[in-house]
């Protein structure tokens, strides 16, 4: 091939993906994270970057194949290199191993940001961008690597799953269905000390949703104090005493924890006059009737929104069931790119991130993609189907 027309793995790309992922992108995270080369390879970094993002969309073909498919369409551009073949499986493996997983994670850190403009449907609520926290198990090979860095959990009868799983919590756009952060852990990692690495990405002009599982008194007051308005169900038994009643049916209360309901008795015991403990929230309680329930009794959320003029109570019970459309942006991932009940590829644990982080930065770029063209028609980008969107990319 003439030198004019560069090397056949300067050109290797993905299509309407480097949209998002561009070339001078892949090799700014090259640099920053040590992984340019300096010296040619048959598989030079930015092709390995390229080629992982790849294996996530096409899930059911072999490494080998995922490469052809990557370099095919070259032909017809007349830029193939004779001298180049299509490397083997172990040659693509040894590759993957030697790029590491940094790479692949800072190229979704760098990427992945809200998306939402100012009328984008449901992705807003009193100003506010509506995100939600969530969290996704994902079934690895089962090799003793994986075994030992994930644990495998229990399956419903009790017993030891049959493959290792690896658990990702993440934070998503809700009207967009974008995933702007994640981390990775063990399956007996628990969600919130996950979540806590995730608070940096809580910024104020958000409202951040979060099941139940996620709440307590210590977790609250850090998402609080990012200064992003929280959304979060709690359990049904956590004592909340009504502070102040509100013409919505909402009501004030304090989040207390045990030892200072101890100081406020203690104190009144003494006949000593009480400073407010706790922190301020607003209480939401609210019943859905047709709903099956393993726990029977209301649903209860609370918020750091005290003023019912900003959201009011029938708002903030409608908005936080937007969280569920975070549980599609996990099904998108889990069923449609990398397909119903499948395991992972990757047989060593920094694989198995490396080959996450690939999958969470296709999926952040063909919601990207259909975020924009929904925009252009002037319709809800939710409405498009993620999986024709899929197969466009493809």
């Amino acid at each position: 091939m003439a030198e004019v027309a560069g090397r056949l793995t300067d050109r290797v790309g993905l299509g309407v993906l480097t949209r998002v992922v561009t070339r001078d992108l892949v090799d700014e995270v090259l640099v920053e994270t040590c992984r340019r080369e300096k010296r040619r390879r048959l598989l030079p970094a930015r092709v390995v970057v390229y080629f992982v993002l790849a294996m996530t969309l096409f899930f059911d073909d072999a490494y080998e194949e995922v490469m052809r498919k990557l370099v095919d369409g070259l032909r017809f551009l007349r830029s193939w290199d004779e001298d180049w073949q299509v490397p083997t499986s172990p040659a693509l493996c040894k590759a993957r191993a030697r790029l590491g997983e940094e790479p692949l994670r800072e190229l979704y850190r760098r990427v992945a940001v809200p998306l939402a403009g100012a009328g984008t449907s449901g992705a807003w609520l009193a100003g506010r961008r509506v995100m939600a926290v969530d969290g996704v198990q994902m079934d690895v090979p089962d090799t003793p690597g994986n075994d030992e860095a994930f644990g495998r959990g229990t399956s419903h009868q009790g017993l030891d799953a049959p493959y290792p799983k690896v658990k990702v919590v993440g934070l998503a756009e809700c009207g967009t269905h974008a995933i702007i952060d994640a981390e990775i852990g063990a399956v007996t990692d628990d969600e919130r000390e996950l979540a806590r690495e995730l608070l940096a990405a809580f910024d104020p002009g958000m409202l951040v949703i979060a099941d139940r599982g996620f709440f307590s008194h210590e977790f609250w007051r850090e998402a609080a104090a990012t200064r992003a308005d929280l959304l979060w169900r709690v359990q049904s038994g956590l004592k909340l005493h009504v502070v102040h009643q509100l013409p919505d049916g909402s009501y004030l209360s304090r989040l207390m924890t045990d030892i200072e309901r101890q100081r406020i008795r203690r104190h009144r015991a003494r006949g000593l006059d009480t400073m407010p403990e706790g922190v301020a929230v607003r209480v939401i309680e609210y019943e859905i009737t047709n709903r099956d329930s393993d726990t029977p009794g209301p649903i209860r959320l609370v918020t750091t929104i005290l003023d019912p003029e900003q959201a009011s109570a029938a708002e903030l019970a409608a908005a936080y069931h937007q969280r569920w459309e975070f549980e599609t942006s996990l099904a998108e991932i889990e069923t449609r790119q990398r397909g119903s009940y499948r395991v992972l590829r990757s047989h060593s644990p920094a694989m198995v991130r490396q080959e996450i982080w690939g999958l969470l930065t296709t999926h952040y770029a063909i919601r990207e993609l259909m975020y924009h063209a929904a925009d252009l028609e002037g319709c809800d980008p939710l409405r498009l189907s993620f999986i024709r969107t899929l197969r466009v990319a493809r």
